[in-house]
């Protein structure tokens, strides 16, 4: 999982950039999936230490759920994406639901990986 971490990280950090400068880099709030890639990072590599690594992937399942909560409204606004009045709220709205599906996917997979691994811990 904190390989997954710092994959997810990068790829939100990419989102938060192409979502900034394809707004013309004046919307700082495009930023916000890059703040949530940098928890991602810096969780996954304080959890290559097998003593933390609970409670950082803890931290970084945390993370996830708040970018999805926080951005899982833009699946409602997907008709927009096909109307050309509003061709010029694409790159954002196109960023927060990227935002949206890799934080959920990876909520999923914590979650997943957290199931297992108390499963493993019963037997």
């Amino acid at each position: 999982m904190p390989t997954l971490s710092l994959i997810f990280g990068i790829l939100l950090n990419a989102v938060g950039l192409t979502g900034f400068f394809g707004t013309g880099a004046t919307h700082y709030t495009a930023l916000i999936p890059c703040a949530l890639g940098l928890l991602l990072i810096i969780s996954g590599l304080i959890a290559r230490n097998e003593h933390l690594r609970r409670h950082a992937m803890h931290v970084a399942v945390f993370v996830a759920l708040l970018g999805f909560l926080g951005t899982a409204s833009a699946f409602s606004k997907i008709p927009l994406l096909l109307d050309h009045a509003a061709l010029d709220k694409t790159p954002s709205l196109l960023a927060k639901i990227a935002t949206a599906l890799l934080c959920g996917i990876f909520f999923i997979l914590c979650l997943r990986s957290f199931v297992k691994a108390r499963l493993l811990k019963k037997y």
